[in-house]
């Protein structure tokens, strides 16, 4: 089976959260499943072409894409998914990715991911490679379905090509002013009043790829049914609704060969399930760091996190005065908005002892945290997937997590599940819920029997990218007999 993989990030080329973890990753395995793979996402200005070995493709050449009238260029270039031989090409055009940041405010952002996608259809009519699926995610590659059925409903080459669409996180539905229409060359059929594409009095890049895709996926079980409803469907949740016999939630995977503590060569010790002594000096080591003082039976909460509402900071900072209270130590990695990375510094500089903060993104502090913490928190007001607490299962650092999206698929409550649970959760999307959850797992980290059992439960679970490739590769099965019924 022949799948066009297309996103707009993916490690190691440019990442800013979990797409780009899962672009890097789940095509190895669909490959393994016997799928022929061409990924494509844009040529950003930050990835150098001598490390990644990129060489221009000749086959291609220039192509001419027409936006809202102008006509600009673009190049591929190519190289190899590392461990594979997933093909990847990059999309390039100094005008639209050549800039500071991958996702921008710029006033021809919708150009950009207009480009791109157009980009993508016509470096695989000149490759003259015809995919059974093109796999798209999220907003910015929302608009290739109906270009499929539209634009480029002439070429033959597509005739037998499905689309399944992937929502990673459904708050970022890239809208635009009605404008984006003409620069799209969309038919204005298209925007009437409730139209499918047509959001509030504007052109909605989410809503195409929901409306026109063959098949919708995202990223947990939990997710899929959470969408269906007012609360967390962000405006969408009618047509979602109608198309729920097309939805399907499946979970992202975890590389352990990245993220491993026997073998993760991140963290200055290495340790497993059935010696975790490299933990204990894992979380002295980290603590030493930051120049708190190491005491075991005080217990090491860890956060890594874009720093945001959605991730649960707003009831973290409301609670603030009883978590105080509680006899443990903290250190957050991450970045976001002012309001939070302030109060972060302020917590850092009034109790430098029980806090400590890195403002910013670090790869190898990240997995020192994963290793050194006793406990994750994760209040996320709602999280489609997430990965850190699964990350964090493996370390055996127990999650405290909110009871939604992928955490409520991967988090079973200690109390709940006794004997078999992995972690603490909460229901109630409240500063006292929070606190009383991490006061249980505080609590229960002083039984010392107990903590054990949790963090092996934790680290022997599975979560490979193995069962997950096998539910996509399912559903484009599924997609293709849809197509070739209709």
């Amino acid at each position: 089976m022949k799948i066009a993989f297309v996103c707009t990030e993916a490690v190691p080329f440019a990442k800013t959260g979990g797409l780009a973890d899962v672009a890097g990753v789940l095509p190895k395995y669909l490959e393994r499943l016997g799928c022929e793979i061409k990924l494509f996402i844009p040529k950003y200005y930050s990835i150098d072409e001598t490390k990644f070995n990129l060489h221009y493709n000749w086959e291609v050449g220039e192509i001419y894409i027409r936006i809202g009238g102008h006509l600009r260029s673009a190049h591929v270039y190519q190289c190899k998914l590392v461990d594979s031989n997933v093909e990847i090409n990059f999309i390039d055009c100094p005008h639209y990715f050549h800039r500071a940041h991958f996702y921008t405010n710029d006033a021809d952002e919708d150009e950009r991911f207009i480009f791109f996608s157009k980009g993508v259809i016509e470096a695989l009519q000149r490759l003259k490679w015809a995919p059974d699926v093109i796999h798209c995610n999220d907003w910015q590659t929302g608009l290739i379905p109906l270009f499929l059925k539209d634009n480029y409903s002439w070429d033959k080459l597509f005739e037998k090509t499905s689309t399944l669409f992937t929502i990673h996180n459904i708050g970022y539905q890239g809208k635009f002013q009605k404008t984006a229409l003409a620069k799209a060359e969309i038919d204005e059929k298209y925007f009437f009043p409730m139209g499918p594409v047509e959001f509030y009095n504007d052109f909605s890049f989410m809503k195409s790829g929901i409306f026109f895709s063959d098949i919708i996926t995202t990223v947990s079980r939990t997710y899929a049914k959470e969408i269906l409803t007012n609360d967390y469907g962000a405006g969408l949740q009618n047509l979602l609704f109608e198309r729920r016999n097309d939805l399907y939630g499946i979970l992202n995977g975890v590389e352990y060969s990245t993220w491993n503590p026997e073998s993760d060569d991140q963290i200055p010790f290495n340790y497993s399930v059935d010696n975790l002594e490299g933990k204990l000096k894992n979380k002295e080591y980290l603590l030493n760091h930051f120049g708190m003082t190491f005491d075991n039976d005080v217990p090491l909460i860890g956060i890594i996190s874009r720093m945001v509402e959605q991730k649960g900071l707003d009831i973290f900072a409301e609670s603030l005065y009883d978590l105080l209270k509680i006899r443990a130590q903290w250190i957050i990695l991450g970045s976001g908005e002012d309001k939070y990375e302030e109060l972060f510094r302020e917590l850092v500089l009034n109790y430098p002892d029980k806090f400590a903060a890195y403002i910013g993104f670090n790869n190898e502090l990240s997995h020192l945290v994963e290793a050194g913490a006793d406990i994750f928190l994760m209040p996320s007001r709602y999280e489609p997937c997430g990965l850190n607490q699964i990350y964090s299962l493996k370390y055996g650092t127990v999650p405290v997590v909110r009871n939604t999206g992928g955490l409520a698929d991967t988090i079973k409550d200690w109390h709940d599940y006794k004997n078999t649970g992995n972690g603490f959760s909460f229901n109630d999307y409240s500063g006292e819920a929070l606190v009383s959850a991490v006061k249980r797992a505080v609590e229960t980290f002083m039984d010392k029997i107990a903590w054990k059992k949790i963090q092996a439960n934790g680290m022997k679970e599975d979560f490979t990218w193995d069962s997950s490739a096998e539910e996509y590769l399912k559903l484009y099965k599924l997609a293709v007999s849809r197509k070739n019924k209709s």
